[in-house]
């Protein structure tokens, strides 16, 4: 009996360091999932050295939360950590892309697979996001650029025909990205055909009162005579 309570001595000292390890590991996830959203918000608003100083913080909050976690995989694979990863994948990548900077690696953000795609197909709602601020300002090839990227973030993430226990759920991430590709779409082809009608009433505008009448300052219009014309 004494050697067991020896054993119990043992595994409650590893109880100790585990809920230990996970504590700390949920406060760092919580701090790491707050940056990630204070850099997005400041890559949507055009703040570029308030988005660098919040991608920096990630960084090194991500760094923190493996390095704390890598004697503790079953913590590092939780999911409360490995979605503070996917945030973590979501806000870097979404901050390049908009920037039109190279997409980031998961070697580059030292993330395994399942969060890299997870993270990357929550990056289709912020482009989705940006998009539409720029469609409040009117048609632009910015926002076919970012389309085209929604599309091959798609394209890749349905040919990931796996079990969600090997993927993480990633099957109704992409449904849910297709979704919001074709609503980005219709929005797209609404504000290009609106684009394209401005243009059209504008060219028959000026058909129409070009050289055949003037307006004087108290809204009369002026016939020009023969010499004027």
């Amino acid at each position: 009996m004494y050697k067991l309570q020896n054993i119990a001595d043992q595994i409650r000292q590893d109880f100790d360091a585990r809920t230990t390890a996970r504590d700390r590991a949920l406060s760092q996830a919580r701090q790491l999932t707050r940056a990630c959203s204070l850099a997005i918000r400041a890559v949507h608003r055009d703040e570029a050295a308030v988005m660098n100083e919040h991608l920096a913080e990630t960084h090194k909050l991500a760094e923190s939360l493996k390095r704390d976690l890598a004697a503790y995989p079953d913590l590092l694979f939780a999911g409360y950590t490995q979605d503070a990863l996917k945030e973590f994948v979501e806000a870097n990548v979404t901050c390049a892309l908009i920037q039109n900077q190279p997409l980031l690696t998961p070697e580059q953000l030292g993330v395994s697979g399942f969060t890299y795609l997870n993270g990357l197909a929550e990056v289709v709602g912020e482009l989705r996001r940006r998009t539409l601020d720029i469609l409040r300002h009117g048609y632009s090839q910015e926002a076919e650029r970012l389309l085209g990227i929604m599309d091959e973030i798609y394209s890749v993430l349905v040919t990931m025909d796996y079990p969600d226990a090997i993927t993480n759920g990633l099957r109704r991430q992409t449904d849910l990205a297709r979704g919001i590709i074709e609503k980005t779409r219709g929005d797209i082809t609404v504000s290009l055909r609106g684009e394209h009608l401005e243009q059209a009433i504008g060219r028959l505008s000026a058909q129409l009162n070009g050289g055949e009448s003037r307006v004087n300052e108290r809204g009369e219009r002026i016939v020009p005579s023969d010499d004027e014309e």
